[in-house]
Order: structure tokens, then sequence, then C-alpha cells
């Protein structure tokens, strides 16, 4: 499939595109690689993103394959929070000809995050404060995917603990890595400590929390049962978030 995508975005006329598991990037992995090394627009929509598939177990939840994917140079690597943020996703993979894209969707289902002016696309610059600290802020919580609503419930209990912290979206690390310092500086804070939430491994997130920073998220496999109970499992939760901060500041 993906080689064959690589021959039709050679070809010219259209923008291929395709899906499967994202755990599958393995198979598909030297065609993306040819892609991104060719400059290629072709865009890979791959769902069932982490430990949140559930029931099929280990063999089928992708931990380190977003990571990975992220190590492969000229590859836009996309994991959206909701449905806005996921049409913008696709627009910035559109208008980028020069780029593929890989879109790793959630299977579970994930409210809307985004509310009011929607005209400019945030999501095009790799990262964006999603909701800002109540005051000075002392926390900057960093997320992606479905854990965007985990980041946001542990705000609300660090803010009602007078915890200023700020929540921020990072669907693509490598397009935000690629704006201006000024931009980065606005997005991240500084000063603040810096915390890191995904269900996946740490790699790729070291460069933007310091070797201060906290990391809630998969240091191993995942498990087969519902995703509710594994996130509880595995320790990603609005609660192991807070309770790391707490720790962290005393």
């Amino acid at each position: 499939m993906a080689a064959a995508m690589n021959g039709m975005a050679l070809h010219g006329g259209l923008i291929p595109y395709g899906g499967t598991f994202l755990v599958f990037t393995d198979y598909c992995r030297p065609s993306i690689r040819l892609s991104a090394l060719m400059g290629l627009r072709v865009i890979y929509v791959m769902t069932h993103d982490s430990i949140g598939l559930g029931e099929d177990g280990p063999t089928h939840q992708p931990v380190e394959h977003v990571a990975a994917l992220r190590t492969i140079p000229n590859l836009n690597v996309f994991r959206p929070a909701d449905a806005i943020e996921t049409a913008e996703c696709w627009l910035a993979a559109l208008q980028d000809e020069h780029r593929p894209s890989v879109l790793a969707l959630t299977r579970q289902g994930l409210p809307t995050q985004r509310s009011g002016d929607t005209s400019e696309n945030l999501s095009a610059k790799g990262g964006y404060v999603l909701s800002d600290a109540s005051g000075a802020r002392k926390v900057t919580i960093l997320a992606t995917g479905s854990e965007i609503e985990i980041a946001m419930d542990a705000q609300k209990f660090l803010e009602a603990d007078g915890v200023a912290t700020a929540v921020v979206s990072m669907p693509s690390i490598e397009r935000f890595k690629a704006q201006d310092a000024a931009y980065r500086q606005q997005v991240l804070g500084s000063g603040t400590l810096m915390v890191a939430v995904e269900a996946g491994v740490q790699q790729c997130w070291d460069g933007l929390i310091g070797l201060d920073g906290i990391f809630v998220g998969m240091s191993s496999f995942g498990a087969s049962a519902p995703y509710d109970d594994l996130y509880k499992h595995f320790g990603i939760t609005s609660d192991a978030i807070v309770s790391e901060v707490k720790k962290r500041l005393g």
C-alpha cells in the first residue's frame, strides 16, 4: 500500500492517502522513509494509536511507533486531540507539497477541546497553548492526542489547589521545533515545571521538558484490557500527573 502510494505521488495528478493501524507502520516504514527522502506528498492515516486500542493487546498496541516515526527526517507526524485538530492536521498535510505526513488517530471517542475562533490553523504550528494558567504559570503540561483530555483534567485539579497550570497541545513536535524561538518561548513559558503526558515512550520529549521535567507515559509494552483500565494500570491519569507535580513542588 505505502509503496503504491509513492508510485502514485511520483506519477502525479492526485494526492494519495491510505490507512491502517499505527502499529503496522513497522511494515510501511521503508516506504514511509522513501517518501520522506523523495519529498513526496503522501498521507498515511494511521489509527488505533496507543494502548487505547484495548483488548487486542500488546501486539497491536503501539508504544514506540510515534517516537520512531518522529525520527524520520522530512516527515510530518501529527497526533491530533480532537476533531478540530484532526481537520487542521489534514489541511496542513495537504498544503505541504514536498513532505509526507502521518496522522496518528485514536480508536476511542474524544471530546472537542477547542472552542471559539478556529480561523487560524494552530495545529500547523505544531504546538500552542490550549488552556492558559489562571495566573503566573508554575506548571506547563504538554500532551498530544487522547492524553489532552487527561492533561485538561489535571489542570483543573492543580488550579483548584492554587497551582497555576497551562496545558499545551503538541500535535506535531517536529513542526513546533521549526517555529521561531520567540513563539516557542511564548508557548512553553519560562521557569515552570514541565510535564509531558503521552501514551507512548518518552523519547522525543526530553528536548522539551528538560532534565528536570516529568514524563507520564509508557516504559513497557501494553496489555490486554479495556482501554480505561489500561490507562489506570499504567498510571497515565490526571491523578498521576497531579501527584507527580505535587511531589516535585513540595
